[in-house]
Order: structure tokens, then C-alpha cells, then sequence
């Protein structure tokens, strides 16, 4: 459980270390090459624990603490008791296909966090649509033309 908790923890800080990272650089700053290959291997690293060790840890605490197993019938406390079992729902769900369906999920929630996190990142700098911000000068003073 631990475990879990920490790699969790760990692509939480991860992605806010881009998301500060997102807000402070403009897109027209270059990068240095040792910066390039230094953010390459943040977001490996950020990608290996994000898709490999937060599911993997998930998988490890369903199966060995929590006895998700093949041979379990998952009935959700007596709401979808399958019909072979004496009720109503068509098909048995064993706790495997549980513990399987929320890896599965764990892997469609970050996949969808991190392509909000480009398009985050590939926007940055650029003014949003309908926004009524005048231009400003060196001053700080909005520009305003003279008509």
C-alpha cells in the first residue's frame, strides 16, 4: 500500500514539476543541449513511473494483500450477483477482471493527463481566444489607440 501511495505521490510531483516548468518558460527561449537531454530524461523517468511502477504497484497490492484472484466472484456486496450464481446479472465478474479493469483505468486517467499536459505545453505564451488585454508598454501602461 505504501508502495502504491509513494509512486502515486511521486508522478503527482513529477507532472507539477512540468506544469511549473510550463508556466515560467516562454516558447521562445532555446534550450541548451545539456537542458534538452536533461528534461529527455525527466519525462522517461516521469513516463516509467507513470505507465510501468504506479500499475504494476496497483497489481501487486490487488493480488498479494488484497486476494484479488481468478476463483473470487466479485457480486458487489449482493447488488450484481451473476445468474449462475441465483440472480439477475448475466455474467460472473471474478476480482482478476476487477483488479485488471482498474490498471486499466489508472493507464486511460494518466494517458489523458498527459496529453492535456502537451497541448499545456505546446499553448504556452499564446493569448487565448476573445481576450480583451490591451497591449501594454515597457512602462506597464496599457496602449490604447488614439482615434
Amino acid at each position: 500500500m505504501v508502495a502504491l501511495i509513494v509512486s502515486i505521490l511521486a508522478s503527482i510531483v513529477m507532472a507539477w514539476g512540468i506544469r511549473v516548468l510550463t508556466l515560467r518558460r516562454s516558447p521562445d527561449q532555446p534550450m541548451s543541449w545539456g537542458e534538452e537531454m536533461f528534461f529527455a530524461t525527466y519525462i522517461f523517468m516521469m513516463i516509467f513511473v507513470v505507465f510501468g511502477i504506479v500499475p504494476h504497484q496497483w497489481l501487486t497490492l490487488a493480488e498479494n494483500d488484497w486476494s484479488f484472484r481468478a476463483d473470487r466472484i466479485f457480486d458487489a456486496w449482493g447488488l450484481i450477483t451473476a445468474k449462475s450464481q441465483g440472480g439477475w446479472f448475466p455474467f460472473e465478474i471474478t476480482y482478476r477482471v476487477l483488479s485488471d479493469s482498474i490498471a486499466a483505468l489508472i493507464y486511460i486517467v494518466y494517458l489523458v493527463a498527459m496529453i492535456v499536459m502537451w497541448f499545456q505545453w505546446q499553448n504556452r505564451g499564446q493569448a487565448k481566444k476573445g481576450s480583451d488585454v490591451a497591449p501594454t508598454s515597457t512602462y506597464g501602461r496599457p496602449l490604447v489607440k488614439r482615434g
